[in-house]
């Protein structure tokens, strides 16, 4: 009975280090102006078409090699309406999805700290 507990806790533990790894990407300093899209990936979710904004081209390159990230491009001005499945509000910056389930999604943005917003 003790070895399920120690086994438990490890499993814990070792849960929250992968948890911690999902959300590495809420850490990066996103400053400037403008918008950066990009693959997002990591090892529980993805690939996903993002574009998150207001992003400076600096953080966009930083954002475009976090996890698996990849194909960053930094570019003047917002993220494009078209095609829009839908956006997580951080506060600071909105994340917005081009691909995936929105249902998924709304999940995600949800760990992620921020409020989901349907695009339809």
């Amino acid at each position: 009975m003790k070895i399920l507990r120690i086994l438990g806790v490890v499993a814990a533990i070792t849960i929250a280090g992968g948890t911690s790894t999902v959300f590495a990407q809420d850490m990066v300093e996103t400053s400037g102006e403008g918008a950066c899209s990009y693959v997002q990936e990591n090892m529980f979710a993805g690939p996903f078409n993002v574009c998150e904004e207001p992003v400076g081209a600096e953080s966009c390159a930083v954002l475009g090699e976090t996890d698996d990230n990849a194909d960053a491009v930094h570019a003047e001005g917002a993220c494009p309406a078209e095609d829009l499945i839908g956006s997580c509000d951080k506060g600071d910056t909105k994340l917005r999805y081009y691909s995936g389930d929105a249902g998924g999604l709304e999940i995600g943005c949800g760990f992620q700290g921020g409020e989901w917003e349907s695009a339809e």
